[in-house]
Formats: C-alpha cells, sequence, structure tokens
C-alpha cells in the first residue's frame, strides 16, 4: 500500500486540478455574461454551424443558438429560435457562426433549394460550357461577375472577329459535366458555368455559343463600368502590332521606287616594297 500512495496523490492532485479549471472556468463564463448584461442586453441568436453556401436549405442540425450583445449586431432581422427558419433556402453564403440574417435567405414560400431559390427577378439562369485551358474558368466562383467574350466569322469567307457580347454578368454556380466522345466509356470533363442574365441576355449568350467559341474574363468585385469595345480581328491585330514596330521596319517598299545602289566594301593593304609604302584596296568577295 504504502508504493502506490505516492501514484495515489498524484491522480488525485490531478483530479482536483481539473475540477478547479472547470469551477474557474464556468465562473469566468457567467461573470463575463454579467459584466455584459450590465453594460447591455443580451440575446440569443441563431447562428451558421459550419459555411452554408447559396442555395442550402437550412435543417436544425445547420443551426445553433449562441448570446449576442444587441448593441453589436449590425443588422436587423437575426432569429433566436432555430425552428422559425427550418427549410428557408439560403440565397447569399453565410459563413461559420455568422448570425443568419433574414435578408439572406429567401422567402418562406420557397422551400425547395438550387439555383432556383437564388435567381432574381426578372432574371433567368443559363448554363454555358468554358474551356478551361483557354479560359479562367477554374478561378472563377459563385457570387464573381465575368464578361463573355465570343469569337466568331460573320460570314465563312471572312476572318474571325471577337467581341465582348455580355459584360458584369453575376455567376450563380460553377461546376463540371461529363460527355462521352466517339462512344467511349471514359468520360471527358466538361467545366460548365451558370450565369444569371436576363431574357435578352439569354438569347445573346445561346447565340453566341452556337456560332461562335466563348470565353469568360474576369471582374474585379469594385468594377461595375460598361466599357464600349470595337472588337477585334485580325486586321486590326496586325495594325495594333505594326504600331508597335520601330519606324524603318514599317516603312513599305514602293513598286516603282529607285533603289540605292548597293555599297562596295574594301579592304586596305600597305605593300612596302624596299623603301616605298603603297596602300593597295581589294574589294571584299573578289579573288
Amino acid at each position: 500500500m504504502k508504493k502506490y500512495k505516492p501514484t495515489i496523490l498524484i491522480v488525485l492532485t490531478v483530479l482536483v486540478a481539473l475540477a478547479t479549471s472547470v469551477l474557474v472556468y464556468k465562473w469566468l463564463q457567467e461573470r463575463s455574461i454579467a459584466i455584459a448584461g450590465q453594460r447591455g442586453e443580451i440575446v440569443n441568436v441563431a447562428v451558421a454551424v459550419t459555411d452554408l453556401s447559396w442555395g442550402t436549405v437550412i435543417k436544425p442540425e445547420l443551426v445553433k443558438i449562441v448570446p449576442f450583445l444587441k448593441g453589436s449586431l449590425t443588422a436587423a432581422g437575426v432569429f433566436s429560435d432555430p425552428a422559425t427558419i427550418t427549410g428557408r433556402v439560403v440565397i447569399t453564403p453565410i459563413k461559420a457562426d455568422e448570425p443568419i440574417f433574414d435578408s439572406r435567405l429567401a422567402t418562406s414560400d420557397i422551400t425547395k433549394g438550387g439555383v432556383a431559390a437564388v435567381i432574381a427577378a426578372n432574371k433567368r439562369a443559363m448554363t454555358v460550357r468554358v474551356d478551361k485551358v483557354k479560359g479562367v474558368s477554374g478561378f472563377i466562383h459563385p457570387g464573381n461577375r465575368v464578361d463573355v467574350v465570343a469569337t466568331f466569322r460573320p460570314n465563312f469567307s471572312q476572318m474571325p472577329v471577337t467581341l465582348t457580347v455580355l459584360e458584369n454578368i453575376p455567376v450563380l454556380a460553377t461546376g463540371t459535366d461529363t460527355e462521352i466522345k466517339n462512344k467511349q466509356e471514359k468520360p471527358s470533363e466538361v467545366d460548365v458555368i451558370t450565369l444569371e442574365v436576363s431574357p435578352n441576355e439569354a438569347e445573346v449568350l445561346a447565340l453566341s455559343s452556337t456560332e461562335g467559341k466563348l470565353q469568360l474574363s474576369l471582374r474585379n468585385f469594385s468594377d461595375t463600368k460598361n466599357m464600349a469595345t470595337s472588337g477585334a480581328s485580325v486586321q486590326s491585330l496586325i495594325a495594333l502590332l505594326n504600331g508597335k514596330r520601330p519606324a524603318k521596319e514599317r516603312k513599305a517598299k514602293s513598286p516603282g521606287a529607285v533603289q540605292p545602289p548597293a555599297q562596295e566594301y574594301y579592304t586596305r593593304v600597305q605593300l612596302i616594297e624596299g623603301h616605298k609604302v603603297n596602300d593597295v584596296k581589294f574589294r571584299e568577295g573578289s579573288e
């Protein structure tokens, strides 16, 4: 018994220390809440347990209640009972531990999630395929805004033309689709991006994707200004490149212009004959 006595004392000491730590932690927590209550009113607020993306249908396990100072909430429309938002659809991404505001949720009559729940009034969702090698599809995420650039031939006999057909278009979703080529079992991945467009923009997007090749250019979040462009063609590209070359390289040779005679180059050699020294010139290239 004596040899186990030190071990028993150590175990008891550890248990007492743990119990004391728990009691002190609870006391400090209650004290901080009491002090906060003296400074301002404490309210229970429903927050997200994890990150919630748009289109998510809220379930009870995705929400928890956290005490907040009433004055610390910068926006109205918070919830104190998780049951009141169960079944609502998220239309704006919500981060973990962030309060769930009514403005972030679709109206109560919308009970199904997905793209349809986040489309604005008088808007349409339209999906286009994007070549990951040619575009920036790997860097485009829901909530970004993009310009749609199309390259096509006005007539089959003409050179291709590239134009910005749509500007400042919201991105609703990004993802991949699969298609089987040449009846092979192995599918090839094709990136697809869903855009929010008006009915008129949907027609432009459909025609551009059918008659030409599409690429997306990513915009800065703060850049919402539309810019009128004249497009680009092979002729304008050549003219642009010629404008950057030195003037002497751009100068064209006229068909009837008289060319100056070619210059001849000589090598000078000193020929010594006794006490005489003579300069002799030999034309380069002659034998």
